[in-house]
């Protein structure tokens, strides 16, 4: 039975509507490797672990989140421990990594497994060695997916600068080409172009990620949007009268598991469903609370972190702009709009931060124009800029 629980761990059972991506995902991996590219709160981890929990090609399935991860020895340390955890059946693997940790003077305590810092310069000849042991021990692929890639990229660039994560990317692109059952599944909140856009501006120019492909994970369906909201309203005893309820659930929050999940768990919460057409007041609620329960104020303070200060005026000039639209604006339009508020618009700088606008999904261009792609994003922007 389903539970409203935003945030939390979904099982793979109860992912719903994400049959033909995953079918999808799996033909591609079996050729190579994949980033996937979405909103925050899109459900790309619970994608990926159902995956890993529901292999459908042979071989070996590891799930890492990576965020907290600093330098390229504690990647290693964190592949290491993780391979070995998830191969506590197998005798002959684990000797081999366990073989690994003492050539290179680690240590494992409860589990735990610490490089030490000596070895930080050995990091690609270590994780060579731990590739290689995983892949020569069984005969299938070797299938790595790793959520919050782009995080922990950022955290080394800051910690250790950005050559050295772009050593890191250049070296995994490198083990991609030498070992052609290995795969590797590139996931997180920030978008990778972000940190490539980073890396590339300090002088790295290499294209680390061109063997992969891009795959954008949508919203799902109306249809599935309203199957999940009827599930979880049914898995916490609310008894909807009228069976248009869960679709209206979705579409408010344009059909996002996670703020289905949430609108499900507040009216759990207040113990009764709203009258039909009363979802949007209460997603209104949730966006106008100063405590911002949905942690939409992210959108409008992620800019500043992964554009540089002039790139930032610009984006949240043309966000500004966009929020009060009712209808897409093209591009000419929208330069003559944005010059009118700010003197000195290079026309090359808005036209990439417009394209980093669309890659982090804050915009769509049509050809009807640009505009929000999500509404719910575009309401929380018009209440938390105060433009209306």
């Amino acid at each position: 039975m389903f539970k409203a629980n935003p945030g939390g761990f979904i099982p793979p059972d109860e992912v719903l509507g994400r049959n033909d991506l995953i079918d999808n995902l799996w033909r591609v991996l079996k050729r190579q490797s994949l980033v996937l590219t979405a909103e925050r709160r899109m459900g790309k981890t619970s994608v990926i672990k159902k995956m890993v929990a529901e292999p459908r090609l042979p071989g070996l399935m590891i799930y890492q989140e990576l965020e907290g991860i600093e330098s390229p020895l504690q990647f290693v340390e964190s592949v290491i421990q993780t391979a070995r955890a998830k191969l506590s059946q197998n005798e002959r693997m684990r000797n081999s990594l366990r073989r690994l940790l003492s050539d290179a003077g680690g240590t494992e305590i409860g589990g735990v497994i610490k490089l030490p810092a000596s070895r930080e310069p050995d990091w690609q000849a270590l994780l060579d060695r731990c590739i290689s042991d995983l892949l020569d021990n069984q005969s299938g692929l070797v299938v790595f997916f790793w959520d919050e890639m782009p995080m922990m990229l950022h955290n080394i660039a800051v910690r250790s600068g950005e050559a050295i994560a772009m050593q890191l990317l250049d070296h995994l692109r490198g083990l991609r080409q030498r070992h052609e059952r290995l795969r590797m599944v590139f996931t997180g909140s920030v978008g990778l172009h972000n940190v490539l856009t980073r890396l590339r501006n300090a002088g790295h120019a290499n294209d680390a990620t061109n063997d992969m492909h891009v795959q954008d994970v949508p919203p799902l369906s109306a249809a599935d949007g309203e199957e999940l909201a009827s599930r979880l309203l049914e898995g916490e005893s609310l008894a909807a009268t009228d069976l248009s309820i869960a679709g209206e659930i979705s579409s408010a929050v344009d059909n996002i598991p996670y703020f289905i999940h949430h609108v499900v768990d507040s009216i759990a919460t207040n113990g009764s469903i709203p009258g039909k057409g009363s979802i949007g007041g209460l997603v209104d609620e949730r966006l106008l609370d100063s405590h911002d329960p949905w942690h939409m104020r992210h959108y409008q303070q992620r800019i500043s972190t992964y554009y540089d200060a002039e790139e930032a005026a610009l984006a949240l000039a043309i966000l500004d702009i966009l929020a009060v639209e009712r209808t897409p604006v093209d591009t000419p339009k929208l330069l003559s709009l944005l010059e009118s508020t700010r003197t000195g618009v290079d026309r090359e700088i808005f036209l990439r931060v417009l394209l980093l606008l669309q890659q982090d999904h804050y915009l769509v261009f049509t050809r009807k124009g640009n505009g929000f792609r999500f509404s719910l994003v575009k309401r929380a922007w018009v209440i938390h800029r105060g433009l209306r």
